[in-house]
């Protein structure tokens, strides 16, 4: 269980004000700075500094800052089981990226799920940031992830590696002779939403090559990943996806990979929990078992 003083401190970390973080505690300033005063005692070193009237955390506060979060995480978990061990129950919450959980893993995942019929299992499906989000609160014991993420703050384990590729439909008309990236410049892109990690690979592999998805002459941003396979289906546009996405299509020839000389990516699907946890060894048993 977390101490009322280390929430105060978490409280802090978000606010990074100590007047703010005494007013959503409602206490008062001087007990805020009081407990933040008493672990600083205790782990005998400063967690906070100031600079220009600004407050920051210093690297043993970023220490403890991540620990707090992960044993905070922990309580909830555990509480959780608790209450389903009274009802007789086990169960596991875990979450997928829309890509992953539609395309990617669904063998494994049925696997899984067909060797512990007795479990209570609820999936969740979200971009890769707002699992990240729901990793550090505590409501997912982990996640399945394709995305970019601190890997200081999760143990992270590859569950496989997937092409990354240009995709059009086959009735396509370039708007000019295509052989790298830049020659797509001229194409409606269709992409994903910010958080997503289909979105922050393919802003990482523009930057590489000094583009952005600005530079493309119209965007069209969607939430839903069937829906960009439906548009690219009836020519609305260009994308980037991962190829199990678009695998039965390909096959049918309703779409093409572009052929691109800059363009030969494979990306992560990587399985993460929080870094220390409590838990570690079921995941990793479990991760085991979804490699197989």
């Amino acid at each position: 269980m977390i101490d009322f003083r280390m929430k105060t401190f978490l409280t802090v970390c978000e606010c990074m004000n100590f007047t703010r973080a005494a007013q959503v505690l409602n206490l008062t300033q001087p007990a805020v700075s009081q407990h933040i005063r008493y672990l600083e005692e205790q782990y005998d070193t400063p967690l906070f500094i100031r600079e220009k009237k600004k407050l920051y955390l210093t690297d043993a506060g970023q220490i403890l800052k991540d620990s707090l979060e992960t044993l905070q995480s922990d309580d909830h978990r555990m509480k959780i089981r608790m209450q389903q061990s009274m009802a007789g129950k086990k169960g596991l919450t875990f979450g997928v990226t829309m890509t992953i959980g539609e395309y990617a893993v669904i063998p494994s995942l049925a696997r899984f799920l067909k060797a512990h019929p007795q479990w209570e299992i609820h999936i969740c499906y979200g971009n890769t940031q707002t699992l990240l989000s729901r990793l550090r609160e505590g409501t997912l014991d982990f996640a399945i992830v394709e995305g970019y993420f601190r890997e200081d703050l999760y143990t992270t384990r590859i569950l496989q590696k997937e092409p990354f590729i240009g995709v059009a439909s086959s009735k396509h008309i370039f708007q000019k002779p295509v052989s790298c990236l830049r020659d797509l410049t001229g194409e409606r892109l269709l992409l994903r939403e910010h958080g997503s990690g289909t979105r922050a690979i393919l802003t990482k592999i523009l930057a590489l090559n000094n583009l952005s998805a600005e530079d493309f002459s119209h965007i069209i941003e969607i939430e839903n990943i069937h829906a960009i396979v439906s548009l690219l289906r009836e020519d609305c546009g260009i994308s980037f996806l991962y190829q199990s996405a678009v695998q039965k299509e390909l096959e049918d020839k309703t779409l093409i990979e572009i052929p691109l000389s800059d363009f030969k990516i494979a990306h992560d699907f990587s399985f993460i929990w929080n870094k220390d946890s409590i838990f570690s060894a079921q995941y990793e048993a479990i991760f085991q078992e979804l490699q197989k």
